[in-house]
């Protein structure tokens, strides 16, 4: 597990977050979305990296995937293989907020931020979330390119460092 728990006021995640390109107030101290959430930081030899989960209330979702948690944020600065982080941190996920919803999670690819890459001769965004089982579901009325990961795709709970096991006990289970 390369993921390290983190809040949503973290500065190391914070100055990554202010990179990202759907980051709205850069240099704010908070940079998750209202609600509930698990957000991870990673930091290697080679690089830097963090991660937000969003568990929205579906009422205030605009979207056509209310009730899915959201990949709100993802940003990967040499910390290691994009695809093994993403997993990672959908097991982590798992492992903090329980129980992913029925329509799992989503995440939105601004195709006029984000680079292509060519397969087959072709251009295609979110190559590395196809890798890890997510599935291309359609368009926000915004034109962002909507992935999506259901429950049965997702990795098993695994929780991330510095984080105590104990917390996670089910009932019957012996310490």
């Amino acid at each position: 597990m390369i993921w390290q728990a983190s809040h949503r006021a973290d500065p190391f995640a914070r100055e990554i977050a202010d990179r990202h390109y759907n980051r709205q107030k850069i240099g704010s101290p908070q940079f998750v979305p209202p609600g509930s959430c698990a957000v991870f930081k990673a930091e290697t030899a080679t690089g830097r990296a963090f991660w937000v989960t969003s568990a929205p209330f579906a009422q205030y979702v605009r979207h056509a995937w209310a009730g899915a948690w959201v990949c709100s944020a993802f940003r990967n600065e040499g910390a290691g293989k994009a695809s093994v982080m993403i997993r990672d941190a959908l097991a982590a996920t798992r492992a903090k907020l329980g129980e992913p919803p029925a329509l799992g999670m989503i995440t939105f690819i601004n195709r006029k931020c984000v680079r292509p890459i060519k397969r087959r001769g072709a251009d295609v965004w979110g190559w590395t979330w196809l890798l890890c089982g997510f599935r291309h579901v359609g368009e926000t009325a915004g034109g962002l390119m909507a992935l999506q990961i259901l429950p049965g795709d997702m990795p098993p709970a695994n929780p991330a460092r510095g984080v105590q096991s104990s917390l996670f006990a089910l009932p019957g289970d012996t310490p």
